[in-house]
């Protein structure tokens, strides 16, 4: 099982290789296994590679679900 990350296009650097923006951090990430993308798609990443371009709404519900998750796990860990 893997989990990937969605991330924001923010900058083509050639014809393989992106930028993306995780939540304030920015990453090198290849395309090659999607093909073109363009600044301002949404993806998901993992292992430094693009496997699958989502919409908007999917990236934005799945970072909500992270936060929630990071959250609830952080409580857990201050009550201990």
């Amino acid at each position: 099982m893997c989990l990937a990350i969605p991330v924001r296009v923010i900058e083509i650097l050639d014809n393989s290789k992106v930028k993306v923006d995780l939540e304030g951090v920015t990453l090198q990430v290849s395309s090659l296994l999607v093909g073109q993308v363009a600044v301002g798609d949404y993806a998901l990443v993992h292992a430094g590679f693009i496997i699958e371009k989502i919409s908007e709404d999917d990236a934005k519900e799945s970072l909500a679900l992270f936060a929630e998750i990071r959250e609830k796990t952080y409580a857990n860990e201050k009550k201990e």
